[in-house]
């Protein structure tokens, strides 16, 4: 996928122990990865060895919604609780830090992992954005988030990693239009068929809905609506960058629930500074 908001340049396969994970150059500051299927089953906080061993991880229970939690409102997630299923998880799908030397994570098969960095405090942001988080825009209100404990918006560093693409990805029209209108200048009239609002987002440059043969179906390229969003906000297209890499298209390196109808996931992750 190439968009204004990519460039494949910007992305790096790194390696552990032969197991492939990718970087972005807009993230360098940071220690971060956006981890492979070939890592699993390993959880946070295990990958959190190959990214900073001394920091605490913290993780959610992803529930596809619009919660965004600080990392200090939890309790760190450590080594000698992975296998104990009684360690209860807050129910969120973002999460931002306060602190440093703190990782937060996100675990996706097809929605977009999300990794923030702000290049003055130091601080990061993980959020999980399926089309549902996407449709209640949990990226602006991350953002926001993160604006309330100091950031700037020039400061802020967006990546997106590995998600199903626009391409393939097909939801019904009602999806596409209640995703979709979140971009529009104008919200629509709640009475305005859906059809109409998804022929007017087909009519936006470099729309992210595409057309699809079936009737009542669309393609959404969820990635390029969460950028949108952020250029609404008045991040630059050059504090952006999405990861030239489809997980329902590259089965040798992600877990596609999409492809397979299969509960596995691959992990990003990304630890604070400063």
């Amino acid at each position: 996928m190439q968009t204004p908001f990519t460039q494949p340049s910007d992305w790096h396969w790194q390696t552990w122990q032969g197991l492939p994970y990718l970087t972005c150059s807009l993230l360098n500051d940071w220690s971060h990865g956006f981890f492979t299927q070939q890592f699993a089953p390993r959880p946070p906080e295990a990958l959190i060895e190959i990214l900073h061993p001394a920091a605490t991880v913290y993780r959610v229970k992803q529930v596809h919604g619009d919660q965004v939690l600080n990392a200090d409102s939890l309790p760190p997630v450590r080594s000698t609780d992975r296998d104990n299923d009684e360690v209860p998880l807050a129910e969120a799908d973002g999460l931002f830090t306060s602190r440093e030397n703190q990782s937060v994570w996100a675990c996706t098969a097809d929605c977009t992992p999300l990794l923030i960095g702000d290049l003055a405090t130091g601080r990061v942001a993980a959020i999980h954005a399926g089309w549902r988080g996407t449709a209640a825009q949990i990226v602006p209100k991350t953002i926001a988030q993160m604006q309330s404990q100091g950031s700037q918006l020039p400061d802020l560093r967006v990546v997106m990693g590995p998600a199903i693409t626009g391409e393939v990805y097909q939801v019904s029209t009602t999806v596409a239009a209640q995703v979709g209108q979140t971009i529009l200048p104008e919200q629509p009239d709640p009475t305005q068929p859906v059809e109409a609002v998804v022929a007017t987002l087909r009519q936006l440059p470099d729309s992210p809905v595409l057309d699809d043969p079936q009737p009542g179906r669309a393609r959404l390229d969820v990635r390029k609506v969460n950028a949108l969003q952020l250029r609404q906000l008045g991040i630059e297209p050059d504090q952006i960058a999405i990861a030239p890499y489809c997980t329902y298209q590259n089965p040798d390196r992600f877990f596609s629930y999409r492809r397979e109808s299969q509960k596995k996931v691959q992990w990003s992750g990304i630890v604070s500074w400063g």
